[in-house]
């Protein structure tokens, strides 16, 4: 992304002063809980009424107040330095902008500057706010960022709000080449197009990518930047001061499970939408001709959630994951254990938050945001047939070329795991494979 969400669009014009209660002294206070579900509003909820308190007594302590009361790991940070935010001014290779997250919500902070937010509503999907910077006078205020829409809501979200991790060709100044252009990055992209314009911290042995370096113009008009410079690096305190930072680090793992995430997220949005509209389409039609108003799908609505349900499901098997080269990656144990804090797990200790790293990100590879309240909000239609799709993969029923990455004994750990730890599965999860 240019950054999660390739920016979170953070705007200075926000920094704006407020009453003590958090609002304009003649406008309506701000109640994003009223029309949200996500993270987001409902923190400021308690903030307005008084059940918790950002830390303002500097921005390293607003920054980790703000991550504690959303549940988000301070160990999950990852830097970027492109100038791709409404921010620029604020942004550099000398002065990167940070990102942190959880399964349900994204943070954005360069020193100076605003606190930008996603929360992800379970139904309508991604909310973007900005948070301004307090100081003694001045008290935080949430507000509404719609400006974020213009680069999260387009063909590089799947046409719905959504986010995204951009790797661009960066000059020295963090200034993105545009006319080398960039790549989208998720887990099918190979480590050789992803993390221009961000730091990375960890191994990945031969296979380079593009983090931590810059690009110049080659005599022929190509991009020529040197990856091995910037491949396995362990520490950024070469490249800038890393004090006023709540991590000294931009973990490569972190970033792995960032590009994923975003695009899994996009899938559950882009799947429920078209899910609801299907059915409302379909209940129109029984109407106007007078027909029982039914919930199964039908006809048309059947074939959509069918299609978007083999989208979700391909996306949660890593369906064309970039296999990893020369032993693999290593990263810091910081983020590991802060992701894996929160998993579901078998008897004997089996999740889908356990790493494997050596050829791939994850040892079982079915997507750990099955669990994530985004999944669980999809229309019952849909979230039906994405587990029976799932069913058929995993029981080896379905033999389709794409699953072929997933080898028998691997799909039978996927069912043993999701059938222990779930429990809205349909009933062709309770027969035996």
């Amino acid at each position: 992304m240019s950054l999660v969400p390739q920016s979170l669009a953070l705007t200075l014009g926000l920094l704006v002063s407020v009453s003590a209660a958090f609002v304009h002294a003649t406008e309506a206070p701000f109640e994003p809980w009223k029309t949200s579900a996500d993270p987001v509003a409902k923190m400021w909820e308690r903030v307005c009424n008084g059940r918790t308190k950002l830390d303002v007594s500097d921005q390293k302590a607003w920054v980790l107040s703000a991550l504690h009361e959303l549940g988000v790991p301070e160990e999950s940070q990852v830097l970027v330095f492109s100038k791709t935010s409404l921010q620029t001014k604020l942004i550099s290779p000398q002065t990167p902008r940070s990102v942190f997250f959880n399964e349900e919500t994204y943070v954005g902070w360069v020193p100076g500057g605003l606190i930008e937010l996603i929360g992800i509503d379970p139904v309508q999907g991604p909310q973007f706010y900005t948070m301004s910077l307090p100081s003694k006078a001045v008290r935080p205020v949430l507000e509404k960022s719609e400006q974020c829409l213009s680069c999260h809501e387009g063909s590089r979200t799947d046409n719905v709000k959504g986010m995204m991790v951009r790797s661009m060709y960066v000059d020295a100044d963090g200034q993105p080449i545009f006319q080398y252009g960039s790549f989208l990055s998720g887990h099918e992209s190979p480590l050789s197009e992803r993390w221009g314009g961000w730091y990375v911290t960890g191994r990945s042995g031969r296979d380079q990518h593009m983090g931590n370096i810059f690009t110049a113009s080659g005599a022929d008009g190509q991009p020529q930047l040197d990856r091995s410079k910037g491949t396995n690096i362990l520490s950024l305190d070469r490249f800038f001061d890393t004090k006023p930072y709540v991590e000294k680090t931009s973990d490569i793992v972190a970033l792995m499970v960032l590009e994923h995430q975003c695009t899994m997220h996009n899938r559950f949005t882009e799947a429920g939408k078209a899910a609801r509209e299907a059915m409302a389409r379909q209940k129109d039609l029984q109407k106007a001709f007078g027909e029982p108003i039914t919930n199964v799908p039908q006809g048309t609505a059947l074939s959509i959630i069918q299609s978007e349900a083999g989208k979700v499901v391909r996306h949660l098997l890593f369906c064309g994951e970039y296999p990893l080269q020369d032993g693999g990656i290593e990263g810091g144990a910081a983020f590991q254990d802060a992701f894996r804090k929160n998993r579901h797990e078998t008897a004997d200790g089996r999740s889908l938050k356990d790493f494997q790293l050596l050829h791939r990100l994850f040892k079982n590879q079915c997507s750990y945001m099955i669990y994530s309240k985004s999944f669980e909000a999809l229309p019952a239609p849909l979230k039906n047939e994405i587990y029976t799709q799932l069913w058929r993969v995993v029981s080896g029923q379905d033999q389709n070329k794409d699953f072929n990455h997933l080898s028998a004994s691997e799909r039978q750990y996927i069912r043993e795991i999701i059938a222990e730890t779930k429990s809205d599965l349909p009933a062709c999860w309770k027969a035996k494979a």
